[in-house]
Parts: structure tokens; sequence; C-alpha cells
């Protein structure tokens, strides 16, 4: 029950101003993915969020104060994600010193090579797909120029279709 003595108003509400505030950058975040894939634009959503959030504060159209918390927030929060990191540069100082250069030129390689691996399956598989649709079309083409073939003998032919 201690817990519950210590917590006023004042941080309550300042809980909820900083999840409004998290929760408005989340849906101006997802608005400019869907502008982005909208408008089909190589720049990533959330660089246009970035650019069109700068421009807004720069002109003062939105308060400081309105995204100052949340801000605040994140960036402290966004430190846990670099300690462990951090932490491993740290305490394996000396390997680093000693195979640094080694260990960075492996890491290098080897995104490259996950790079390469990835576009070149992505090449193929769009390559694949192409072809497929392409069939798909001959095929659509064949069967519509085979209906319409039918269609237009029967339609000039009325008296072999009354023969028949």
């Amino acid at each position: 029950m201690a817990i519950f003595a210590k917590i006023n108003h004042k941080n309550i509400k300042h809980c909820v101003l900083v999840a409004l505030q998290v929760a408005g950058f989340c849906g101006f975040a997802w608005l400019c993915q869907t502008l982005a894939i909208y408008l089909h634009s190589p720049i990533p959503g959330s660089v246009i969020g970035l650019t069109i959030l700068l421009l807004l504060l720069s002109l003062k159209l939105v308060p400081e104060r309105s995204v100052s918390f949340a801000s605040r927030w994140l960036i402290g929060e966004l430190l846990l994600f670099f300690i462990p990191p951090v932490v491993a540069v740290i305490k394996y100082q000396a390997l680093l010193e000693h195979f640094g250069a080694v260990l960075i030129s492996a890491m290098l390689a080897a995104s490259t090579c996950v790079l390469l691996g990835t576009a070149f399956a992505v090449d193929k598989l769009f390559k694949f797909e192409h072809k497929k649709r392409l069939q798909h079309q001959a095929i659509q083409a064949a069967e519509q120029a085979l209906t319409s073939a039918q269609t237009s003998q029967l339609q000039t032919n009325p008296a072999e279709r009354q023969a028949a």
C-alpha cells in the first residue's frame, strides 16, 4: 500500500501524457508509412515522418511541448538497446584490441554475403513470379480468343445453326 500512497495525480497525469504522446508518434509513423506505400515512394515512411515533424516543429506549427515528454522518454529508453554492445566492448576490450580489425572485417563480409544472398533469392523469386504471370496471361488470352472465335462462328452461320 505504500507504493500507492506515493502515486499522486501529477505522476498519473504525466504518465498518461507520455502514453498519449507515444501513441501519437506511433499513429504519425503509421500514417507516414501508409503515405509512402500509397505514393510508391523509395523513401521510407519513417524518414518522411521525421522530415515532416522537423518541418512542423521548425515552423512552430507543432509546439515543442506537445512532443517533449514522449521524446525524452523514448530517448531515455533507447539506451537499453545499446547497453549490451557497450558492456561487450568494455568486457572484451583486450580481445577487440588484438582482433578488432579481423572481427569487423568478418562482420562486414558476413553482412555482405547475407545481403547478396537475399538479393539473389528475391531476384529469382521475382523472375519466377513474372514467368508464371505471363503464362497465366497467355492461357487467359488463348481462352478468350477461342471463346470469341466460337461465338463469332455461331453468329455468322445461322443456317448451319438451324440445320443442327
